[in-house]
């Protein structure tokens, strides 16, 4: 077994270009292929690090010319498109599902058809999510491993501070408003926050307009519907919970790592993200499981609810050898897990023993018989608070999914991002105005 100090950080690759050149095409060390994977971003815990250093062990055993080389990794919008360019990538690396169209139109991913044909399980998974990863001539750019629909996350502990039953979360927007004036007012902590920045703004608003019935695009991708009364009901609940409550705290520049951070010292009591948060909240931002909540997003007529996930991808710079090992790597470590019972058990138990996250909610990327069949088997080894999700887990397969605006996603949602920031900095915000401009600007985006 390797140690943990094997994982090497990212921005190591930027040393040389020559480095950066061989990270692309792959290597050998003694004789073995030498295969870099992604692992867990910076500041994972020493237990994440140990739990993969057991899997590395274990698959090294099953592929002894394969020498795995874990690398930190965590995708950002802003940061990836310069990692891409400088070839500093991994061989294996993981992007949203709203990332992959793009990339693989521009030739940026290796096509893996032949390979996930050769591994027989290409038509168990949920055709929706495969499209992500799919071209026009359904040839496969990559290997879907996780998915999620978006919920809505909430503090027990400041929850009772409130006198809020944290065994009934609300069930409806305004209820969320309610319980978080309430908290506001009853801890001075944030009742509700949202993000807003790093693309993540966009991200969230499209989450909540979706729930309102309002869309971003139509569904081809070839028109902006931004201007639309979902967008602009979502964006007046948050003028109202931040000018009329003050229920949302003084920090408006949040995203992704800020909020999950905020969120585990228990300076926030509710806000929306992943279902698969939990794992991320504990494992990398010291949450106490004691605190958390997890339910569906609120639902109005005609709402849906965002579904994304991410996609195991590889470059299309890799050589034959190096390829073969990478597919070899993700069907074991991503794969082999949700569609075998020794694999699934294997890993359950390395993750658990390892003080990991076993049985977080997810929406299943193959189809809902195998994921059910697949808790079964992993049953003695889940060790999150599933009772105290019961509000996600009994209710998300009523909602109905939507996936992601399909043109230019990240670019679109970056555009949002000073919208939503501008709601919430200014009171006096013309609401219409931004929506307009938006609208103009992701229309130009998609016909450009």
């Amino acid at each position: 077994m390797k140690s943990p100090t094997k994982v090497i950080a990212i921005a190591a690759a930027f040393a040389t270009v020559a480095s950066l050149a061989a990270c692309s095409s792959g290597g050998s060390s003694d004789g073995k292929v030498e295969l870099r994977v992604a692992t867990f971003p910076p500041g994972a815990d020493q237990a994440a690090y140990d739990a993969f250093a057991t899997q590395e062990a274990q698959f090294e055993k099953k592929y002894p010319n394969i020498d795995i080389i874990g690398v930190e990794y965590e995708w950002e919008g802003p940061t990836f498109t310069a990692q891409l360019a400088a070839g500093s990538l991994p061989d294996v690396f993981t992007v949203p599902f709203t990332d992959a169209k793009t990339l693989l139109e521009n030739g940026q991913l290796a096509d893996v058809t032949e390979e996930i044909d050769e591994l027989g399980y290409a038509d168990k998974f949920n055709p929706i999510i495969l499209d992500a990863v799919k071209d026009a001539d359904g040839h496969l750019f990559g290997f879907p491993r996780q998915a999620y629909a978006l919920g809505l996350q909430y503090n027990r502990e400041l929850f009772e501070q409130a006198g809020l039953d944290p065994d009934s979360p609300p069930t409806t927007w305004d209820e969320v408003r309610e319980y978080a004036k309430q908290i506001s007012e009853a801890t001075g902590k944030a009742g509700y926050a949202t993000m807003t920045q790093n693309n993540t703004g966009g991200w969230q608003l499209t989450a909540q307009s979706a729930s309102r019935g309002g869309f971003l695009q139509s569904d081809d991708g070839a028109t902006s519907t931004i201007a639309n009364d979902g967008v602009k009901a979502t964006l007046e609940y948050f003028h109202e919970l931040r000018w009329e409550d003050d229920s949302m705290g003084d920090n408006f520049l949040l995203d992704w790592g800020s909020i999950n951070q905020e969120f585990a010292a228990g300076n926030i009591g509710m806000y929306t993200s992943g279902s698969d948060l939990y794992t991320a909240l504990v494992r990398d931002f010291s949450l106490d499981p004691s605190v958390y909540g997890l339910t569906t997003i609120p639902m109005e007529d005609g709402g849906k609810v965002l579904g994304g996930g991410d996609i195991a991808v590889l470059p299309p710079t890799l050589d034959d050898a190096t390829k073969a090992a990478a597919v070899k790597w993700v069907d074991w470590y991503y794969m082999q897990k949700l569609l075998n019972e020794d694999a699934a058990v294997a890993d359950a138990k390395a993750l658990s023993d390892a003080g990991q996250a076993v049985g977080t909610p997810v929406l299943p990327v193959l189809d809902q018989a195998t994921y059910e069949e697949s808790l079964t088997w992993i049953e003695p080894y889940v060790n999150v608070p599933r009772d105290q999700m019961t509000g996600f887990i009994d209710g998300i397969f009523a909602q109905t999914p939507v996936g992601e605006p399909k043109s230019h996603t990240q670019e679109v949602y970056a555009l949002l991002d000073p919208v939503v920031q501008a709601v919430l900095t200014d009171e006096n915000a013309d609401i219409d105005a931004l929506l307009a401009q938006a609208d103009k600007d992701a229309q130009a985006l998609i016909d450009g």
